[in-house]
């Protein structure tokens, strides 16, 4: 388990049979604060498993002996949970693919690009950089251990991420404000996990999709014949959270006539039924959500300005996606993996045009992309094409006059070769497939080669 949590480094085993690369990765990680142990073979890296577990392991493929994934199907059954990350030359790419659904949880090609690596690490360990990773300076505030397919790479979410914690222990209630389809249910649910209150009930209503004739049953419950129709009592959310969290998302659609008895159950800790005159204890900590200015609702008169107080105790604004593009990357891997059922990759291309978009339908327009893209992808690398068109569109026309000068990055190195060979050296199939012309694939092979002549 990932130590980013407390002031220790985390500590990295290093597994390769050649010390040179060892030395290297070692010299590496300590400069960014990890602590490094070795192992020259699998049956090290196992003993040095079994006598103390690190935070993850860093696994060459080709090992003497024991191969890198028969070490891998070992460590998953000794170490369900062990982060691994698999390190292998191009021509084990496929079978590295393999691997990661096995248990893997991300590879790194050969030569190994160090600032790649630190990223990968990073995102793997759920660290917030990963220079971060090892010893913290004073005063800095670490991002809580996250459950996997939360994602906070930027400054933005990452502060949302650290004051959800630090509140989350209070009972105090919390609204969370931000355009729709931001993630707010999200962080209702991290404050649910890290509170006093996660072994309790988490219920979850949205105050716009309840009839206006049934709210207040729906909150406070109702006694047996209470209405037309109420065969049977309910005991209504409120009491459904009891010692539990109740999130009520877009409380700014709360009719004006419910607002003084919400207030009034916060207030006294009490509900009463519908139908019954005989109030009932409640015990729920109250996290509300809307995309709505209700300071503005409350100069309006379309909400009342004691309910807003009350609710608005700890306030944390979730900002739209176009305000933190650092988490579009990861998030849309996460989506991709979800929907494709397994490791997918995306083309430099594609990850061009989903930064450069505005997501004016925030987090949920980006899932709903990802899903298409999966549906229209049939082999494992997201192309443009596959986007809808309006991001697609975003894609450069000719990729030879921006991306060929410098140093190509490893994941498009990666991906332009291994579409390459799946193409059986076609350019022209593979260019198409890449979402770019011809001239600007050979411009970047061009490259590729000339980088590993000075390797």
């Amino acid at each position: 388990m990932s130590k980013n949590h407390s002031q220790d480094p985390c500590t990295i085993l290093v597994v390769d049979d050649e010390a040179a690369q060892r030395q290297l990765l070692r010299g590496f990680l300590e400069s960014i604060g990890f602590h490094v142990r070795e192992a020259a073979s699998a049956e090290e890296a196992l003993a040095a498993i079994g006598r103390q577990r690190p935070d993850m392991v860093l696994l060459d493929v080709r090992l003497p002996g024991i191969n890198g994934m028969q070490c891998l199907a070992e460590i998953r059954r000794i170490a369900v949970d062990l982060p691994v990350l698999l390190i292998t030359a191009y021509a084990d790419l496929r079978q590295a693919v393999s691997a990661m659904k096995s248990g893997a949880d991300d590879y790194l090609a050969k030569p190994i690009d160090l600032d790649e690596l630190a990223v990968v690490i990073s995102d793997t360990l759920g660290l917030a950089d990963a220079a971060a990773a090892g010893n913290r300076g004073p005063g800095q505030s670490p991002v809580p251990a996250l459950p996997k397919g939360i994602v906070c790479e930027s400054a933005g979410m990452r502060h949302v991420v650290q004051t959800a914690a630090v509140i989350a222990k209070s009972d105090a209630p919390v609204l969370i404000t931000g355009p729709s389809g931001a993630g707010k249910e999200v962080i209702a649910q991290l404050i649910h996990r890290w509170s006093g209150r996660s072994n309790r009930p988490l219920v979850a209503a949205n105050c716009a999709g309840l009839p206006e004739s049934l709210i207040e049953s729906e909150l406070f419950g109702h006694v047996r014949g209470a209405f037309t129709g109420a065969t049977s009592a309910r005991p209504g959310f409120f009491r459904a959270a009891h010692q539990g969290t109740l999130f009520l998302d877009e409380i700014g659609e709360l009719p004006l006539t419910m607002q003084p008895k919400l207030l009034r159950a916060l207030e006294s800790g009490q509900v009463t039924p519908v139908g019954s005159d005989q109030p009932v204890e409640i015990d729920t900590r109250l996290v509300a959500a809307t995309n709505r200015d209700l300071a503005e609702a409350v100069e309006q008169g379309q909400f009342r300005e004691d309910l807003y107080y009350r609710i608005n105790v700890v306030e944390l604004y979730v900002p739209p996606l176009g305000e933190r593009r650092e988490d579009i990357p990861k998030l849309a891997r996460l989506f991709a993996t979800q929907f494709a059922g397994g490791p997918v990759r995306l083309s430099p291309q594609t990850m061009h045009c989903l930064v450069a978009n505005t997501w004016t339908g925030n987090v949920r327009e980006l899932r709903n992309a990802m899903q298409r893209a999966c549906l229209l992808c049939r082999g494992d690398i997201i192309m443009p094409e596959h986007l809808p068109a309006k991001i697609a569109g975003l894609a450069s026309r000719d990729g030879a006059d921006d991306s060929t000068t410098g140093r190509l990055s490893q994941v498009e190195r990666t991906t332009i070769l291994t579409t390459l060979e799946e193409c059986q050296g076609n350019r022209t199939q593979a260019a198409k497939k890449l979402g770019i012309s011809r001239r600007g694939l050979i411009y970047k092979l061009r490259a590729i080669e000339a980088e590993s002549g000075k390797s």
